[in-house]
This record gives C-alpha cells, sequence and structure tokens, in this order.
C-alpha cells in the first residue's frame, strides 16, 4: 500500500480493535428501544464485517499490482440491513458503496460467495460471474442484483422503468422477470441526488405516481455529507425530500443498525403495500476516503476525520451486540479477526486467477449473435388478432403505395399484434399518433396500457425502456427529434450499450429506439429540428442503427431490429428521416415512386433484411454512389441525369450504419473502381468517414470521394441550402470522379 493508503486502513483497523477491547460486557443486558432478533443481528454483523475487510483487501491488492478498484463501502455497512427488510427477489441497482447490501443479500441465496464475488471482480479475473473480469460492480443474475457502473445516478431512469414494469406486465398478463408484488430499491449517495438524472427519475415516478399508476420503488439515499471533496449543505437531502408531495420520506441513522432495519422494514412495507414511491434516507460517515488514491486531508481536517471513526456502523454494531450480551468483546475481535483471515485467504487465492488475454474474448458480450434466428423471428406474425385486433377488414397489403410513415406505421400494428410483450411510447404518441402521425390509431387500436405518452424527459424515455427491457418486456421507445436525444444520450452509451458488456450478457436491453431525425424539412424548425448529428450513435459499441429511407426497407428493417432485439437482446436504434415521411414522388410531380407496397407476412421471409446488409440500384460500371437517409433520394435522382450524360452509375443504400454492411461495400466499389459517398451528416465525424475507412481498410484502390454536410448547426429557412447537401453538389462530384480513370488493378 502506499503510505497514505496504509495509514488510513490503520487508522480505521486500530480504531475498531480498541474501542472493542475497551468495551465490557454488562452484568444486565440493558432492553434495545428496537429489539432486534439475535440471529438477524449476527447475520448482519458478518456481512458488515465481510465488507469492511474487502476494503481492506482491495486495497492490499492493489499494492500487489492485481487490485484494480479501491472505492469502498467503509462507513455504510448499514445498508445490510437494507438488504434484509428485502426479498432476495427484489430487483436491486446499487450504487458502488453497497458491499454489506451485497454480501446481505448474497447470505440469502443458498449457495452464493459474496466475498469471492467481489474479490474476483477487484482482481479483474475472467472467472468473475457477473462481468467475466470486465468491471468491478456489485451484481449477479441469481441474487436480482443487476450490475452499475460509476455514472453518476445514471441507474435511477431504469430503475424507475423496472418499477414501472412489474406492474405493467402483470397488467398486460405477460411474464415479467420479477414477481408481481416485488419492489424495486435503487441506491445512490448524497451528491448524485443532486444530479439532473436522479432529480429527473425521481420526478418521473412521482409525475406516475401522481397519476395513479403503480411504482413500487424504494429509493435509498446514502448521505455521508461528501461527494469526493465536495460537500453536501448540512440537512440538504432532507429539506430537498422531507416534505416532497406524494413522495413518502423515511429517514435514519445509517450506523446505527437496529434503526436502520427497523426503518428499512417500515420503508419497504410501506412500498410493497402501497405500489407507490419512497424516499430512505440514510445518515452515514465516508471512512478511509473517497478511494485509495483519495487524500482526505487535502480537504477535511484531522478532528473531522477522528470524529466519524467514532461513528464506525460496523463498531456501533459490535457495541449493540455486546450490550445485549449476545457477544463479548473478545468474541466480536475472534469474529473480527476470522473475517481478515478468511478475506485475505481468498484475496490471495483470487491473485492466481487468470485475466481477459484476448481481445475477441473482452468483446465477446458485444457481438451479434445467430442471424438465421433472428430471420425466423423477423417472420413472425400474428394470426387472427392481426385482422381482427389491428388492422380491421383492410389489411396493409391490401392498402396500396404507402409511404415511409404509414409503413411504420403498419409495421409497429403488427409489431403490437404479433408480441404482446411490445410496448410503445414516447411524447405525443398516443392520442396524437405522433407529430408526423407515424402512431396515429394505434393507442386506440392496441390500447392505452400498450401505446402512452410520456412526460416530456428524453432521460425518462430511454430509461423507462431499459427498465422494461431487462424485465421481460419489449419497449419500442420515440424520440421524437434527433437533436432531443443528445440530453439522454448516456442512457443509451452509459447504461443500454454497457449492460451486456458488463453483465457478460446475463443481463440485456432487448429494445428498438425510434428516433426522427435528419434534415431538409420544409419551412420548419432549424436545428432543433434538423439535426443532422450521428456521431454520438455510431461509436457506441454493440447497438444497432438502422437508417431506412424507403417505405418497403423500413417496415422490413423494423421488423429485422423488433427481431434481434428479441432473439438477440440487441439495442436497436431505429433512425426516421423525418422529410421523406409522406414524400410520394421519385423524379417527377405525380410519379408515386416513392411509395411502395406493404409486404404480406407470407413474403417477409424473402424480403426480410438482413443485419449489415446494403440495397443496390442500377448495374452502371462507371460510378458507385453510396448514400442513405435523403442522399438515397437525391442520389437516385442525380444518377437518372448522369444517365442521360453517359455515365452509368450504381446506388448504394446503405440502410444500416451499424453495423456497416461492409461486404457489400467493397464488392459494389470493385465493381467500378470508382466511389462517391454522399453523407448528409457532417464532414467531422460523419458517416462518410466510416465509410471510406471501411473501404481502405479492405483494401479498395481505386477513386474515392464524398460530398457531405458542412461542420455546422442547421439554420432556419433558406439558409438551410448553404450547408446541406444538394443534388447540384452530388451532380458536380459524380462528373468530376464519373469521368477520371478508374483505377482497378489491384
Amino acid at each position: 500500500m502506499t503510505t497514505d493508503s496504509s495509514r488510513i486502513v490503520n487508522d480505521v483497523d486500530t480504531q475498531f480493535r480498541q474501542a472493542v477491547t475497551a468495551m465490557t460486557s454488562p452484568t444486565h443486558a440493558a432492553p434495545s428501544p428496537r429489539p432486534t432478533e439475535p440471529g438477524v443481528l449476527l447475520r448482519l454483523f458478518e456481512a458488515q464485517l465481510g465488507s469492511r475487510h474487502l476494503d481492506f483487501a482491495g486495497r492490499w491488492l492493489q499494492t500487489q499490482r492485481r487490485g484494480f478498484y479501491t472505492i469502498g463501502s467503509s462507513g455504510h455497512e448499514g445498508n445490510a440491513a437494507v438488504a434484509d427488510a428485502l426479498r432476495p427477489t427484489d430487483p436491486a441497482l446499487l450504487h458502488y458503496r453497497s458491499g454489506a447490501f451485497y454480501l446481505a443479500r448474497a447470505s440469502q441465496v443458498t449457495g452464493h460467495q459474496g466475498l469471492r464475488d467481489v474479490l474476483l471482480g477487484m482482481a479483474a479475473a475472467a472467472d468473475e460471474p457477473m462481468t467475466g473480469g470486465r468491471h468491478k460492480v456489485f451484481g449477479h443474475p441469481d441474487l436480482n442484483v443487476l450490475p452499475q457502473t460509476s455514472t453518476i445516478a445514471s441507474h435511477l431512469p431504469r430503475a424507475v422503468g423496472v418499477a414501472f414494469a412489474t406492474e405493467r406486465a402483470k397488467k398486460l398478463g405477460v411474464p415479467s422477470a420479477w414477481p408481481h408484488d416485488a419492489i424495486t430499491v435503487c441506491s445512490f449517495g448524497d451528491a448524485s441526488a443532486n444530479h439532473s438524472t436522479a432529480l429527473g427519475a425521481i420526478n418521473a415516478a412521482l409525475h406516475g405516481s401522481y397519476q395513479g399508476l403503480p411504482v413500487p420503488l424504494l429509493l435509498v439515499c446514502e448521505d455521508n455529507g461528501l461527494g469526493i471533496s465536495g460537500r453536501s449543505p448540512r440537512g440538504w437531502i432532507a429539506a430537498t425530500y422531507g416534505a416532497r408531495p406524494g413522495l413518502s420520506y423515511f429517514t435514519a441513522d445509517g450506523t446505527d443498525l437496529e434503526e436502520t432495519l427497523a426503518v428499512a422494514r417500515e420503508a419497504v412495507a410501506w412500498v410493497r403495500t402501497r405500489r407507490a414511491p419512497a424516499f430512505l434516507h440514510l445518515r452515514t460517515v465516508r471512512l478511509m476516503g473517497h478511494a485509495g488514491s483519495d487524500v482526505e486531508l487535502a480537504y477535511r481536517a484531522v478532528a473531522e476525520i477522528q470524529r466519524d471513526l467514532r461513528q464506525d456502523p460496523v463498531l456501533a454494531t459490535a457495541k449493540i451486540l455486546v450490550d445485549a450480551g449476545i457477544l463479548t468483546p473478545t468474541e466480536v475481535l475472534a469474529r473480527y479477526e476470522r473475517t481478515r483471515e478468511h478475506v485475505m485467504t481468498i484475496a490471495e487465492e483470487v491473485l492466481a486467477r487468470p485475466q481477459l488475454a484476448l481481445r475477441a474474448d473482452v468483446v465477446a458480450p458485444l457481438r451479434f449473435g445467430d442471424q438465421q434466428e433472428v430471420a425466423e423471428e423477423a417472420g413472425r406474425a400474428a394470426g387472427r388478432e392481426r385482422r381482427r385486433g389491428m388492422f380491421g377488414d383492410t389489411l396493409p397489403e391490401d392498402e396500396g403505395g404507402l409511404t415511409l410513415a404509414q409503413s411504420i406505421n403498419r409495421a409497429l400494428g403488427d409489431t403490437l399484434a404479433a408480441r404482446p410483450e411490445a410496448l410503445v411510447f414516447g411524447e405525443d404518441v398516443g392520442v396524437k399518433g405522433g407529430v408526423y402521425g407515424v402512431t396515429r390509431g394505434l393507442a386506440k387500436r392496441a390500447g392505452g396500457a400498450r401505446v402512452f405518452d410520456t412526460l416530456l424527459d428524453e432521460q425518462t424515455i430511454l430509461g423507462l425502456g431499459l427498465g422494461t427491457a431487462v424485465s421481460g418486456l419489449l419497449p419500442i421507445p420515440e424520440i421524437q427529434y434527433l437533436a432531443y436525444l443528445h440530453n439522454a444520450e448516456d442512457q443509451l452509451r452509459g447504461e443500454g450499450a454497457s449492460l451486456p458488456f458488463f453483465s457478460d450478457r446475463q443481463y440485456l436491453n432487448p429494445m428498438v429506439v425510434r428516433i426522427a431525425g435528419y434534415a431538409y424539412q420544409k419551412g420548419f424548425g432549424g436545428h432543433f429540428h434538423n439535426d443532422n448529428s450521428v456521431a454520438v450513435l455510431r461509436d457506441i459499441p454493440g447497438i444497432v442503427i438502422a437508417s431506412p429511407a424507403r417505405p418497403d426497407d423500413a417496415a422490413a428493417m423494423l421488423r429485422t431490429c423488433v427481431a434481434a432485439a428479441r432473439a438477440d437482446g440487441r439495442l436497436c436504434v431505429f433512425l426516421e428521416p423525418i422529410a421523406l415521411y409522406h414524400t410520394r414522388d421519385l423524379y417527377e410531380e405525380g410519379d408515386g415512386q416513392w411509395l411502395s407496397r406493404y409486404a404480406a407476412p407470407d413474403e417477409w421471409p424473402k424480403k426480410h433484411v438482413p443485419l449489415g446488409r446494403a440495397r443496390t440500384y442500377f448495374d452502371g460500371e462507371d460510378l458507385t454512389i453510396v448514400s442513405f437517409g435523403n442522399g438515397l433520394r437525391m442520389s437516385l435522382r442525380v444518377a437518372r441525369r448522369l444517365e442521360h450524360a453517359g455515365i452509368h452509375c450504381r446506388v448504394v443504400d446503405l440502410r444500416w450504419l451499424s453495423p456497416l454492411p461492409v461486404e457489400d461495400l467493397r464488392r459494389e466499389a470493385e465493381a467500378t473502381g470508382r466511389v462517391l459517398v454522399v453523407d448528409e451528416t457532417r464532414k467531422s465525424g460523419g458517416v462518410a468517414e466510416s465509410v471510406m475507412a471501411t473501404l481502405l481498410d479492405s483494401d479498395y484502390r481505386g477513386l474515392l470521394s464524398r460530398v457531405a454536410g458542412a461542420d455546422t448547426y442547421i439554420p432556419l429557412g433558406d439558409a438551410a441550402e448553404l450547408v446541406l447537401v444538394s443534388e447540384d453538389e452530388i451532380w458536380e462530384a459524380a462528373m468530376a470522379i464519373g469521368r477520371a480513370p478508374a483505377v482497378r488493378d489491384r
């Protein structure tokens, strides 16, 4: 250990041993104001002792260059009582000072070795049972503890979704991952309680409860008064949440195990009975600093640190046990040292455990699964319910040519008809049917329990999706505009996409997020309704990004995304080009060539669009134009003009921005030796960068050029045309490269 780390550990360790040694067993045990069964106290004391020695072991492992995580739980060990007040079937989303909670929960389930789980995580051992050595988390599927990383408060929106899903699954009569009377517990610190994500999640829980929706959620704020070095104002949590309308507030001294257990039991019973959110405020202390690298003396006085040492919750429990005559001081110290020895024995064992050694093993949870299974799942349709319950006498395939918006609407209807666990929700998607009418009529046909409006908070929308997804439902949330995603993008990056990685695919987020995006709306919106930046999505590992342009592709690709979510647990983003929602024509006004017939279910297998497969138009040998979204329509129009100029093109619609259609790109590029990428997103960080790099990586040696949007936000009115890709710009670039000598020799 470093000198500072060793000193801090020794202070905590020495203070405990000296204080217990100074205790005397009472002649007559004094009655406790909150008498707790001796067996319960001893069980929870074991969890507290285990958590304390895990913190010591974490610092020791670091000195062996095999410990990679030193954020400890010391001072918060009272949370063992919260675990005891709950059932092991209650889903738990815990913050990083939940060591005693985890050990107490593990002791409730036969055969689990909580100490070993945590130490394997500290050592990043490949056989750690939750993440497989990818991170140190508190989590295990058998314990119903969902793994959380360290992003501040990011797990709270999901927790709201899990609580909501428990009741919604029951209402719909579909299976859930949790018992029908389960409650969800979510813990966080006092500093995290100030984060906008926490504020939004708590507001969302109350917003639902206020309307009479069951939201059985126990929010546990463990308040040690510090966020690393930043201080919470004294009394802030109580002042903020103690009298919040609709939020039942419970508080306890988190260093007093008996008081914490009694109040936790009361809070749990309230939530389980009322099916409404409650706030449990535990007043704790923080011992041993924020983490191993934290030098507390830089911002805390010695007297303050010593005062917290005297409030050590493990020491307080020892005193309860001695005063009650359950253990003598000697017996307390014997248990303490036995736990130390046991933990250190396991710590020495995990030093020899192998870590992940191959890149393929690290990224394994992000790999795509069996695409044949996805194809089969994509062909799943409802039977009689499709006609009787969703579409009535006129089925979509009998309607004739449909627009992009209509095709998506019908595909959503088919999904709802075939999958009773599917939910469609977002801002204005219910009664209004969406700003652009894409969800029109779905709420009426599928019912308000399955198609509904949310409050205007994108973090809540995505968190609701993540929570319902991990609970066994199939959420299809909508983000109304791409520009609205950015305030909530961490719900996809930090929570959704990371869950398979940090759980070794033992927990998944089967979800399809619909986002109306891109530019080219006429006379409307500016940047906030014409956002063309997708870079924030493209670098998220493991997600699917679909970008349909044609109505027939949109319906088929939505079915593929739903199937990938259900069969492979995939988190999919479905980008819908707003400007093409109601487009009908391609070349001339009235030609109807942008409309498409909706495929009947018996045609779905033949028309299936696999992940990462492009679509090619024409078979020209002079130039390959690669595009997507609005760029596809412009490229097809330019290709017709080029034909008259003697340049014969093939136009490739990427359709998928992740995974990119690498094989199709390479084949179509080699067919002409000249490639023009038409990218309606921005030049920096745009899709063209990835396409061109992919071709170069695949050893393509032909000509390569691009046109892309300017690196700017999109202004209002006609000024937008100055920064967006235009047909004339595509024409000029195509003429330049189309007449240049091709390079085809390898």
